[in-house]
């Protein structure tokens, strides 16, 4: 077996594991060490599973016995610390749960231990997962490995960044407005928004703004994406929004010749990253697909995020405000301004819901022409941290706009995956973004293969640590 073992997607080092190249224990040993090694350089990975070695014996033991074995068997895996983890402290970033130890696993979880993985350990997200920036009064903030005065973004930079810095090689994220695609994209790993409905909730915090909300798969590769997905997807017959679709298969065949559509409706876009799109673009009429640019004015015209701030204000105000009450204090300062923003009036809400339903036709409409859609994941590569602002072409933009290419995926509840596919100029990650019909996650990532085989091998190599 060639390469460490931490250098190891989920999908080989499951198979060395399975061929006793390598034990479970051995794989478990050499992340331990890695992340005692750098973890301190990112800060991904912010609370350790104190039974994983343990774990891993008796996963080497079953497959000496001649067990059946998942297809995960004896694989760690992180999850981030908004899902709850049985046994392990699960503080959702925030003091208020700084002491909180859920008594059993998010279905996510859960599904990935059942596969036959072994939870690492939590991963660093924001305060409820409600902002661009991996930091927290609990654990601090996250790095960028490419660059460490960059930020991870959030809301899944601990999970992101960890995997870029090979501290783990498979996590869980969740993404409300792009909170899965965006550190991906950020720090130059994969990252799978799956259909809304696809993936159960339950076990994630917050529970609230759940018609938006998804869990889903993160990863350095997307065959290990694909694979994740295969063993997350369908109801648990708990979570009310997870319906009876197909399961996406982990097997992906190559994509059939597709209609692409390249979509550049987001406001400033640096040049580097149109150029990224662009170039993914050729790469995939050069494989015989059909890739055209196409104008959506009805996205272009529309504020996403202000969508998304009279909905998520509106309908997550009245869970948090209980929660919070008498411990303002005790939130981190970006928490507490966002909770002290005013509630959208009820035309303000209706308003965004007549808008949001138009976006879904719009959506709709454009992928009844076209089978899939390229675009950026962000309108530039990783920010400095604490940014009050982002300067695009020499125009100041609020920092929320990096979620512009992500946010209406989220409204419609379309598969969405990041790609890493370059380094700019700044030898930092840029990632391409590919979007499908809803419940048609296998394409997506049949497209997002594709997407990866041309990509810059040294993105696909990660940061030197």
């Amino acid at each position: 077996m060639a390469g460490a073992l931490h250098e190891l997607d989920a999908t080989a080092l499951a198979a060395a594991i399975r061929a006793g190249e390598a034990s479970s224990l051995e794989a478990v040993r050499a992340l331990h060490e890695r992340i005692a090694s750098v973890g301190a350089a990112v800060n991904g990975v912010v609370a350790l599973a104190s039974d994983a070695e343990e774990r891993a014996r008796a996963a080497d033991a079953a497959l000496a016995r001649g067990e059946a074995v998942g297809p995960l068997h004896g694989v760690p895996f992180t999850a981030k610390d908004t899902l709850d983890t049985a046994g392990l402290r699960t503080t959702r970033g925030s003091l208020l749960f700084a002491d909180h130890v859920p008594g059993e696993d998010a279905t996510a979880v859960a599904r990935l231990r059942e596969a036959g993985g072994i939870l690492l350990g939590k991963t660093n997200t924001p305060e409820f997962a409600l902002w661009w920036e991996t930091d927290n009064r609990v654990y601090g903030r996250t790095l960028n490995p490419w660059d460490g005065t960059r930020t991870s973004a959030g809301s899944s930079g601990g999970e992101a960044a960890a995997l870029a810095a090979r501290l783990t090689p498979l996590g869980l994220g969740s993404d409300l407005g792009g909170s899965i695609r965006i550190p991906a994209g950020t720090c130059g790993v994969v990252g799978l928004k799956p259909t809304h409905g696809l993936v159960p909730l339950t076990g994630h915090f917050p529970e609230a703004i759940l018609r938006f909300m998804h869990v889903g798969p993160m990863a350095r590769t997307v065959r290990d994406a694909a694979l994740a997905l295969s063993l997350l997807a369908g109801p648990d017959g708990r979570d009310w929004h997870c319906v009876p679709a197909p399961r996406p298969s982990a097997d992906l065949a190559p994509a059939f010749p597709l209609r692409i559509a390249i979509l550049d409706a987001f406001g400033p876009t640096e040049p580097e990253v149109t150029a990224a799109v662009a170039a993914a673009g050729e790469a995939l009429a050069a494989r015989g697909h059909r890739v055209e640019q196409v104008d959506a004015p009805w996205l272009a015209s529309r504020d996403c995020n202000l969508l998304t701030i009279r909905l998520y204000g509106a309908e997550g105000g009245g869970f948090f405000g209980p929660l919070v009450t008498g411990r303002e204090d005790d939130l981190h300062w970006f928490l507490q301004r966002r909770l002290g923003l005013p509630r959208a009036t009820l035309d303000e809400y209706l308003a965004a819901e007549a808008d949001v339903e138009a976006l879904r036709q719009g959506i709709t409409g454009l992928l009844r022409e076209h089978d899939a859609i390229l675009c950026p994941v962000c309108p530039a590569p990783a920010q400095p941290h604490d940014q009050e602002q982002l300067v695009i072409g020499g125009e100041a933009l609020p920092p929320r706009t990096i979620m512009r290419a992500t946010i209406p995926f989220d409204l419609t509840g379309s598969p969405a995956i990041a790609v890493p596919w370059a380094l700019g100029e700044a030898g930092l990650p840029i990632g391409v973004q590919v979007v499908g019909r809803r419940f048609e996650d296998e394409l997506v990532l049949r497209l997002a293969l594709a997407v990866e085989a041309d990509a810059d091998p040294r993105v696909l190599a990660g940061p030197s640590l």
